[in-house]
């Protein structure tokens, strides 16, 4: 048993989802959001080392040392497997630890719309999910996965940095790939994966031009590719995958964008409003001949109505859904307006204090506030 390891007991037996280790602090947990240390005495130079490299091995504390920063997979016990992060930071060493449950959970469990199962059933196309760190793409990227390895015979090939959750072959067969231990980046990677013979390709970071080209380049040759970004709804995640091409490629990486974009996930976790843990909410754009012209033309601003809109093809709009939480009391005022994308529709829930709170940090009124459901034909503005 490794010296960390009752650390890791702590999260697991609390129903955390994190762990942070800083050298000159106490190691702390993160449980629904919110940080919290679980014992007063600082951890020494010694300790963080100690604990640290136990658990990465020399290699790897080589690396570290070298580089400043490792990111790997550490598995407990079969029930208990964490990603990690080494960094050096101010005070100097520190990690950060995600538990990562060793059962995938299924789209329904994870309360995700059922539209999402037609993401797996297509045949070629991108399929983007997206969010803010810490807000669970990773364990609905592994819901869809594990949909499509029950439901087809395909050929699954992932790149991850580091492999989070582990898949068994059901009716697919799946290719997990960690970089860099089994490629040095994830566009070699996904170069390689062209050979592979697969049907699926899940690169879980699309975070430079390389990649994303690669990415919109694989679509276009017949793949499904799935691919994450952080942000956090369809409009910005459009504008995103386009922005980082130079300028004069923009207009040819628009028209392979809107060829073969198939759909957006994007996901929030939200506080539930007794306490007991987070729910997931969704953003859902599935492409159509309009979202591919307004892809074209680089109208993103037009995205809102069509999801809106688009209600009977399953899309979904993410105040839309935080509205309808709030409704049913499953959320509280508060955090439905911390993650809206327009607060001024959920500030006139707030406590009058909070509310005035809002409008101090910059968030301007509007002259006359409609129903945060209230999207389908959204008024004029004054000029």
């Amino acid at each position: 048993m490794a010296y960390i390891d009752k650390f890791f007991e702590t999260v697991v037996n609390e129903g955390a989802s994190d762990l942070h280790i800083g050298e000159g602090q106490p190691p702390k947990i993160r449980k629904y959001g919110d940080i919290t240390p679980i014992r007063q005495e600082p951890v020494t130079r010694k300790e963080a080392a100690m604990m640290l490299s136990e658990i990465c091995g020399p290699k790897g504390w080589a690396i570290f040392e070298e580089r400043g920063d490792l990111d790997f997979a550490y598995e407990m016990n079969a029930s208990s497997r964490f990603r990690c992060n080494l960094l050096k930071q101010t005070n100097g060493y520190g990690a950060v630890f995600r538990l990562i449950p060793t059962r995938i959970a299924t789209l329904d469990e994870l309360g995700i719309p059922p539209v999402a199962k037609q993401l797996g059933d297509l045949r070629g196309g991108l399929v983007l999910v997206t969010g803010p760190t810490g807000s669970g793409k990773s364990t609905t990227l592994a819901a869809l996965i594990d949909y499509i390895n029950k439901s087809y015979a395909r050929h699954i090939v992932t790149i991850e940095e580091p492999i989070e959750f582990v898949h068994t072959n059901k009716r697919s067969i799946i290719t997990q790939r960690e970089v860099p231990e089994h490629s040095p980046t994830f566009p070699v990677g996904l170069k390689a994966a062209l050979r592979e013979d697969c049907d699926i390709v899940l690169v879980g970071e699309m975070r430079d031009l390389e990649t994303i080209s690669l990415a919109l380049t694989a679509a276009e040759t017949g793949l499904l590719v799935f691919g994450t970004l952080h942000t956090n709804n369809s409009r910005k995640t459009i504008d995103r995958m386009i922005d980082v091409f130079p300028a004069d490629k923009q207009p040819q990486a628009r028209t392979m964008l809107a060829n073969s974009l198939r759909g957006v996930l994007a996901q929030l976790l939200l506080k539930r409003a007794d306490g007991n843990g987070r729910l997931a909410v969704n953003e859902i754009l599935i492409s159509s001949p309009a979202v591919s012209s307004i892809i074209r033309e680089g109208a993103t601003q037009k995205l809102q109505d069509v999801i809106v809109s688009g209600k009977g093809q399953g899309m979904q709009f993410m105040d839309d859904a935080i509205w309808a939480l709030l409704q049913r009391g499953l959320i509280s005022a508060h955090e439905a307006f911390m993650k809206a994308i327009d607060k001024n529709l959920f500030k006139k829930f707030l406590p009058a204090e909070e509310a005035a709170l809002a409008y101090s940090a910059g968030a301007a009124p509007e002259d006359e506030q409609r129903p945060p459901g209230d999207f389908v034909k959204p008024r004029a503005r004054r000029r």
